[in-house]
């Protein structure tokens, strides 16, 4: 079996501390930075040099201890700095000295009055589909391991560390989508059927209740 990093962001199913609900009225943004963090992001992304699991990939993939020390804004601005600098938009040099170049305006430049459509519009992933799913609603499958499904060592999955190599049954059909694991690298959008799996807690975890359950989106490459 090919080892596999752990990356520190897969850690759905880990024992936390208890998780305090926010107030209603909590401010969206605690610091003034995160909103333009959030902006500079969006703005960014708008001139179509990546997609947005490749964006999701390069926060993934951030060393170690910057992932579990960063703030959640902080991950954004330095998966941001990557793709900027990965897509040739500015140079590690120039982001270090904070004398960043002006780029000329494109034609794709979101501007203030555009962005409530285009962030209500989203982006959809459903794609149509040529062929017919392999699985039914009420198929007992089983889930792969995340590095049977990467297509990239070590690359981009949706398939979470605590869902892999479980059995499980199929309770609902999306219909085709974008492949994250394909569409993160490059390699294009390679739709696949998309299922909804639901697994026994206690298949997952030890001390689980018996009586409750666990739903995964999961892929068709991700099962057999």
């Amino acid at each position: 079996m090919t080892e596999r990093r752990n990356f520190p962001h897969d850690m759905g199913g880990e024992k936390s501390d208890a998780v305090i609900p926010d107030q209603r009225d909590i401010k969206v943004f605690k610091e003034d930075w995160h909103a333009r963090a959030l902006a500079i992001t969006v703005l960014a992304g708008a001139h179509g040099k990546w997609n947005l699991d490749e964006s999701r990939h390069i926060r993934e993939t951030l060393p170690n201890e910057d992932y579990t020390s960063f703030s959640y804004y902080e991950k954004w601005l330095s998966g941001l700095a990557g793709l900027l600098v990965r897509h040739q938009l500015v140079s590690r040099e120039e982001l270090s000295s904070g004398n960043l170049p002006e780029l000329p305006l494109q034609q794709k430049t979101l501007v203030a009055d555009k962005v409530r459509a285009v962030m209500d519009k989203g982006g959809p992933s459903e794609r149509s589909m040529d062929t017919s799913p392999k699985f039914q609603i009420g198929d007992r499958v089983k889930t792969l391991t995340p590095e049977k499904t990467a297509l990239v060592k070590n690359g981009h999955t949706r398939l979470p560390k605590y869902a892999a190599d479980k059995n499980g049954v199929i309770i609902a059909y999306h219909g085709g989508h974008v492949l994250p694991d394909s569409n993160a690298h490059g390699l294009g959008e390679n739709p696949e059927h998309l299922y909804a799996v639901q697994f026994k807690s206690c298949d997952i975890w030890q001390d689980a209740d018996n009586r409750d359950h666990v739903v995964v989106d999961c892929w068709e490459s991700y099962l057999k």
